[in-house]
């Protein structure tokens, strides 16, 4: 893939994000969107479209990010579930959202289209940083 997504940039530095883990293969940071708050997404850091194109290693990487950080976000935001979804339409770079919620209905919502929060979302990427 020659062209930079969103992502890349994210990852980057050139767009500023409320990230809350990184490391070598991956990323993770707050969506400006989010369904339930703490709300994170984990992007693979090779810019593959698609989850099922990624190297085993790096899809490996990816799982154990959301693996490390479902755990953390269930104990730090004292909720009793973490959804993990692959919607992979939004964006064409591999990620996950993982959701903290206590009932199905709040992955029915829509996500806000207002004006992300951003003063919210840093005390909160403070709150989840790993």
């Amino acid at each position: 893939m020659n062209e930079e997504t969103i992502f890349t940039k994210i990852i980057n530095g050139d767009i500023p994000s409320h990230k809350i883990y990184e490391d070598e293969k991956t990323y993770a940071f707050l969506d400006i969107h989010p369904l339930t708050p703490g709300h994170t997404l984990v992007v693979s850091k090779n810019p593959v479209p698609y989850i099922w194109d990624l190297p085993a290693e790096e899809y490996q990487a990816l799982m154990a990010t959301a693996q490390k950080l479902g755990g953390h976000l269930k104990a730090a935001l004292h909720t009793p579930y973490v959804s993990l979804q692959v919607v992979g339409v939004d964006v064409p770079h591999t990620h996950v959202h993982l959701i903290p919620f206590s009932s199905a209905d709040e992955l029915r919502r829509e996500p806000s289209s207002d004006e992300p929060n951003h003063e919210a979302l840093a005390t909160m990427a403070q709150k989840l940083a790993l």
